[in-house]
């Protein structure tokens, strides 16, 4: 009996049901527009556009050379998990123990792990607008129910404690702070962390995921604070997750971590035992390096950012139907557009972003990927001279959009 190669090829439901990355989408088309000799800003890439520093580098080669090149602890290398302990107790007054923290390849399988650790189907994911849409969709993959919730501009792109109260369900089961957040750079404060931890305090079974992944990228006067440290009282039910992509310029590394009880590390640490086992062990060696080493390390790219999103925030509110909102952090802009959208006649946001990569040469992700229509997401990683000819090519344009193809707004970095 014949096989029918339609059902051999066909992929799982929960493959089906999950979307692809827009700025993947933007990427082959800014790619496809560069071979016919195009020039090309890119403003989609969500990763800092500096080297590694030096003495990072170093002791990767270090540790290439003592033989570091065998597999580790599934959770990471004793090293590597101390340095984490240290930066934790030292940066943010928290106190893990080794048996309480995991290493992985990047901060995206810390998610993917902490999700499928605890999602049961029927349990809901509390997500609030905009968001990395990794949160969503991996939610869906876990069987789980993403709610994502659009506390909209007039909070500051940030969840308040009744838009929270008001999504509570039994069915609730955790809740993502990103902060500094991708792609607004919306930063929360002290204060709005405790009120959103007395509603959390209410709801038993919730627990909350905490990426901290911009945590060093930020220029505000108000020092850092996650959920951890404005609610101690609430640790049990709190997962932080960091790394060393986006502070150290380590995006290929893959080095990510989370920190939280010792019973979802776990949990986290047995999935991870049957996927990809540890990260990289050359990799792990100079995270500890880079870890140990501290923020002030990256305050020469911090500042470069500061100054990049003062020019790019200025630049684009000079141009009619664009409103942009400073941010305190990230190294993203995320203006409102709608007003030129209703000008120009195109459709979306995703319209908009193809218009400009094809007239302007500029690639940008468009905010409805985010959860966020209307919008679109500008990164700042990228030199002063290309964003200042960036704004130069975004008003030439302006007047006179012309609609094209979309671009489907799907996921994105």
């Amino acid at each position: 009996m014949a096989t029918d190669p339609t059902s051999l090829r066909s992929s799982a439901g929960r493959v089906r049901a999950m979307q692809e990355s827009a700025s993947m989408a933007v990427a082959e088309l800014a790619r496809s527009l560069k071979l016919q000799g195009r020039s090309i800003i890119n403003l989609a890439v969500g990763e800092p556009d500096f080297d590694t520093p030096g003495f990072i580098k170093l002791a990767a080669i270090e540790a290439l050379m003592a033989g570091k090149t065998k597999y580790t602890n599934v959770d990471g290398t004793a090293d590597l998990k101390q340095a984490i302990a240290d930066k934790l107790r030292r940066e943010n007054g928290l106190n893990y123990a080794q048996n309480q923290i995991i290493a992985s390849s990047g901060a995206k399988q810390a998610i993917f792990n902490a999700f499928f650790a605890v999602l049961e189907a029927g349990d809901e994911v509390l997500i609030p607008a905009p968001y990395w849409v990794s949160y969503p969709e991996i939610a869906t993959v876990a069987g789980a129910r993403a709610v994502c919730i659009s506390p909209g501009p007039q909070s500051g792109f940030k969840l308040t404690a009744a838009a929270l109260r008001a999504h509570l369900t039994p069915a609730a089961r955790m809740l993502i702070l990103n902060s500094p957040n991708n792609p607004s750079g919306a930063i929360y404060t002290r204060r709005e962390l405790e009120a959103l931890g007395e509603v959390i305090a209410s709801h038993p079974r919730l627990l909350v995921l905490c990426d901290d992944i911009y945590e060093h990228i930020r220029w505000g006067q108000e020092s850092f604070c996650n959920l951890a440290m404005a609610r101690p009282d609430l640790l049990e039910r709190i997962l932080v997750v960091n790394g060393v992509s986006k502070a150290f310029a380590m995006t290929g590394w893959r080095i990510g971590y989370a920190a939280g009880p010792d019973w979802l590390i776990a949990a986290m640490r047995k999935i991870q035992s049957q996927s990809t086992t540890s990260a990289n062990s050359i990799a792990q060696h100079a995270a500890a390096t880079a870890i140990n080493a501290g923020p002030a390390v990256s305050a020469p790219m911090i500042q470069a950012f500061s100054r990049r999103h003062e020019l790019l925030v200025n630049g684009l509110n000079c141009i009619a139907g664009i409103r942009c909102p400073r941010a305190d952090g990230t190294f993203y802009a995320f203006p409102d557009v709608s007003g030129m959208l209703r000008a120009s006649g195109l459709g979306s946001d995703s319209d908009l972003a193809e218009h400009w990569l094809r007239t302007a040469g500029i690639a940008v992700v468009p905010g409805t990927a985010y959860g966020m229509p209307g919008h679109v997401r500008f990164s700042f990683a990228a030199s002063e001279a290309e964003l200042s000819e960036a704004l130069l090519r975004l008003e030439r344009v302006a007047a006179e959009p012309t609609p094209t193809k979309r671009i489907q707004p799907q996921g994105a970095t």
